[in-house]
């Protein structure tokens, strides 16, 4: 449990490769000598609230993003489109993840996939998982077990959950509890610089008085502290923990100013560092965290590299509320939805849709019916998709299509989505471009009789389909009629049992509906006749769509089906 303290920054045994390309990638990143100077690179900005912020030199993604840091949007340049560094702010983990943390993680997860497969960045994430903590060590003594194992439950309960949802995982998780020694070198390096020090109670913290008017970069003004004790060995009341000294009964690791563990913030900027060393491209977290964690981040990492500016952009997430309710959704207020909870009634792209319907950067009004809105939405483009391959097989008659009109559609959709992910990932723009060319689509897919059909036009509806599905697939979001259950049967047996089921459904209804030529009264009494065969096929569309397989009947001699997720059967039109 005891861990002895490095004498420099050093990458652990689990990221060790990751170290050895960081090398390549960020030639100042495992640098971190004391007495280094990061120098800043870019040129300065002024005016307004971006006074002092150095814009980038390197590439330019093409993107203008809302920086943090400048309070407006500025254009997106990496240091490098092959490696430009993420550093995500990871859970903490004490208790399972709710929706609140998901829709944070989402949002940011939608951005990466654009910033990969629209603009071409290849983006290498680090995520910080804080495995000690203080919440973490008081959930253990209540259920009588070590922190280590209660956070080594939570963690692998994160990643499941994150997995479910679809999130891509970072390049590299960083734990705290394997990372102490880098951490104690970071602290040891701040306080060789003048910007902390040490107690006789065996406390570090950040003097920030020593970093004068730099400190605010974020928040501007910092909030004066409340409630500190008595007892307090700080300089001044708006110091900081970098480390803190151990209490009785607790975990802790050996330091040179005696045994303890690490201050919150201390551990995101020795980690990030670790990687990045003293530039980062991008930082992203929850808006609650800019104040005081990402704040104190900044100045602890410009007191250790003693550079003018660490961190380039500064991205935060809105906050999820329950509808009706002002508090956002969080443990502390008990008013949480688990992760495991939601989808057990909504699947992971009905979520990822209703993420996309709003800016990352607002907050956003969680309930059942916005919830259903966006499951109604992703149904009604798979309908379309289905429509369209169809009318594209043949089964589907339609009237003459203006082909010219759905072409320039087509065209017109395609810059409107990439100038809206350009537009500080413009996810909601970007929606409403598509589900405009579901709509023109769907009105030239008017079925008609055979006998009174116009000439056909599948290419274009072809070109229609690959592209919403590409742009789905670029959000991480799969078709209705693609998500599958997970469990032992292969999806390949399951569309070839329901595509057997449902030809001998096509058969039996053909059969009921076909009359031989004959005078009106046979024909009337040969439909009476076959009359439970037509409720048989009834009944069984209607018990198929109960298990999320929807029967169109195109015709008399053609049926199509679409595999629905099962949270889905109850909003299934007919069933």
């Amino acid at each position: 449990m005891l861990r002895t303290r490095g004498p420099r920054l050093l990458p652990t045994d689990h990221g060790l490769l990751l170290g050895r390309l960081c090398r390549r990638l960020f030639p100042p990143a495992l640098g971190l000598g004391r007495g280094e100077r990061g120098r800043p690179a870019g040129r300065p900005v002024s005016g307004g609230r971006g006074r002092g912020w150095l814009q980038p030199t390197g590439h330019d993604t093409g993107v203008q993003v809302y920086n943090s840091l400048t309070r407006r949007k500025d254009p997106l340049i990496v240091a490098n489109a092959e490696a430009a560094s993420w550093y995500s702010c990871g859970p903490t983990v004490y208790d399972h993840a709710h929706l609140g943390h998901a829709c944070s993680y989402v949002r940011f997860d939608i951005i990466r996939r654009i910033l990969t497969k629209v603009f071409g960045c290849n983006v290498v994430m680090v995520m910080g998982v804080t495995d000690v903590d203080d919440k973490i060590i008081k959930r253990a003594n209540e259920m009588n077990i070590s922190p280590t194992s209660l956070a080594s439950f939570y963690e692998e309960d994160f990643k499941q959950d994150m997995a479910a949802l679809k999130v891509l995982p970072p390049t590299v998780y960083l734990r705290v509890t394997e990372n102490i020694p880098q951490i104690i070198s970071f602290i040891e390096g701040i306080i060789a610089n003048g910007h902390a020090y040490s107690t006789q109670k065996g406390n570090v913290y950040f003097d920030l008085k020593s970093r004068g008017d730099k400190y605010g970069k974020l928040v501007g003004v910092a909030p004066d502290p409340v409630g500190e004790p008595v007892d307090s060995d700080k300089r001044h009341p708006s110091d900081f923990a970098l480390w803190k000294a151990a209490k009785p009964q607790e975990i802790f690791w050996t330091s040179p100013w005696g045994n303890g563990r690490p201050g919150w913030h201390i551990e995101c900027s020795a980690m990030s560092s670790l990687m990045f060393g003293s530039q980062l491209d991008l930082h992203s977290g929850g808006i609650d965290l800019a104040f005081p964690h990402h704040e104190n981040e900044i100045t602890q990492c410009e007191a250790f590299h003693r550079c003018e500016q660490w961190g380039n952009y500064f991205l935060h997430s809105g906050h999820l509320h329950i509808k009706g309710k002002e508090e956002k959704m969080s443990k502390s207020l008990k008013n949480y939805i688990t992760i495991k909870d939601f989808l057990k009634k909504f699947s992971p792209d009905v979520f990822r849709l209703f993420c996309m319907r709003s800016n990352y950067r607002s907050a956003i009004d969680y309930s059942d019916s916005s919830m259903q809105d966006a499951q109604r939405l992703l149904l009604g483009v798979t309908s379309f998709v289905e429509d369209a391959r169809a009318y594209m097989r043949g089964q589907l008659a339609c009237a003459s299509v203006r082909e010219d009109q759905l072409w320039e559609r087509l065209v017109n959709t395609k810059v409107a989505v990439k100038a809206a992910f350009a537009d500080d990932f413009d996810t909601p723009r970007a929606v409403d471009a598509v589900t405009s060319l579901v709509h023109h689509g769907n009105r030239q897919l008017k079925a008609v009789t055979k006998e009174t059909a116009g000439p056909r036009s599948p290419a274009v509806f072809g070109a229609m389909v690959s592209y919403i599905e590409q742009f789905l697939e670029t959000v991480g979001i799969s078709l209705a009629n693609q998500q599958f259950v997970s469990g032992e049967s292969s999806s390949a047996t399951l569309h070839g049992v329901v595509d057997e089921l449902v030809h001998f459904r096509q058969k039996v209804r053909q059969y009921a509906l076909v009359t031989k030529e004959a005078s009106r009264d046979v024909q009337h009494q040969q439909l009476l006749e076959r009359q439970p065969l037509l409720e048989a096929c009834d009944a069984l569309r209607r018990g198929l769509a109960i298990h999320g397989i929807n029967i169109k009947d195109r015709s008399s001699t053609t049926s199509t089906w679409e595999l629905l997720d099962q949270r889905t059967k109850e909003h299934i039109p007919g069933s």
